[in-house]
């Protein structure tokens, strides 16, 4: 009696019926290897990397943004109040003028000089709606850089649309030259008696308009320009000063400088 040899029931790796074997006997059965069982065609792993933390960059944006627009809205308030100001008062600068200026006395020596000045100044306040408020004004006359004589006017109130005259004597008595300084300009000048001059009065002052009143403002009034003979004898001479500008200028000082 002839055996019966059955195929094998048990699947190849793949699935799909083995071929014949070519001399006609059974195809043994190949275990996978591993690029079979774990698919070689699915790419590799590879780690993400974290995502970028844009919060505080965000935050940081959005800050300088509502900084930026509160600064706008306040140079625009400000503009407004200005133009409303502007409009409702007409601000005008008081202006100065050199009403008088004699010299009775100059002496000068090699380390020292004795000087006198009368002096009289005109200020003037074109305001309707501004008065102002002067504290003690100090006085200096300059020759080139040197410093010939100085003097003070008291402070006064300078109601609106007013004139006022300030009367003063500016000297100087033996004042001592510090070392090393060149006093060959006031020679020459004592030769040629003529004297040139500069004016200048630093002080503070409020402004009040309406109800408005500021805090004290420093300001400097420069005369420039004056020229003067030098007296020969006990008679004073006098300068002509019609035609003398004076400038007004705010001292506002930021960190060390002045403006």
């Amino acid at each position: 009696m002839n055996d019966r040899v059955y195929p094998s029931a048990k699947p190849t790796a793949n699935g799909a019926d083995a071929p014949p074997a070519a001399n006609g006997g059974a195809n043994p059965a190949i275990p996978a290897n591993k690029a079979q069982l774990y698919n070689t065609t699915r790419p590799a792993y590879r780690p993400q990397p974290p995502p970028r933390r844009r919060h505080r960059r965000g935050c940081c944006c959005s800050c300088c943004l509502w900084t930026t627009l509160l600064i706008l809205i306040l140079i625009f308030l400000v503009g407004i109040a200005g133009i409303v100001f502007y409009v409702l008062y007409r601000p005008h600068r008081p202006s100065f003028s050199v009403n008088s200026l004699q010299l009775s006395r100059f002496n000068l020596t090699d380390t020292s000089l004795t000087s006198s000045f009368n002096f009289s100044v005109t200020a003037r306040n074109p305001n309707k709606k501004i008065t102002f408020f002067y504290d003690h004004i100090s006085v200096k006359f300059l020759s080139g850089d040197l410093e010939i004589a100085d003097g003070s006017i008291p402070g006064f109130t300078h109601g609106r649309k007013n004139v006022t005259t300030l009367r003063t004597v500016v000297s100087s008595s033996k004042n001592q030259f510090p070392d090393g300084t060149d006093i060959s300009p006031l020679k020459s000048s004592l030769k040629s008696k003529n004297l040139p001059l500069k004016i200048q009065l630093d002080t503070k002052v409020k402004v009040k308009a309406g109800k408005i009143k500021t805090k004290n403002l420093k300001i400097r009034i420069t005369c420039d320009g004056i020229k003067i003979s030098i007296p020969t004898g006990k008679t004073a001479t006098v300068a002509a000063t019609s035609k003398v500008k004076c400038k007004v200028d705010p001292r506002i000082k930021i960190i060390k400088w002045t403006v």
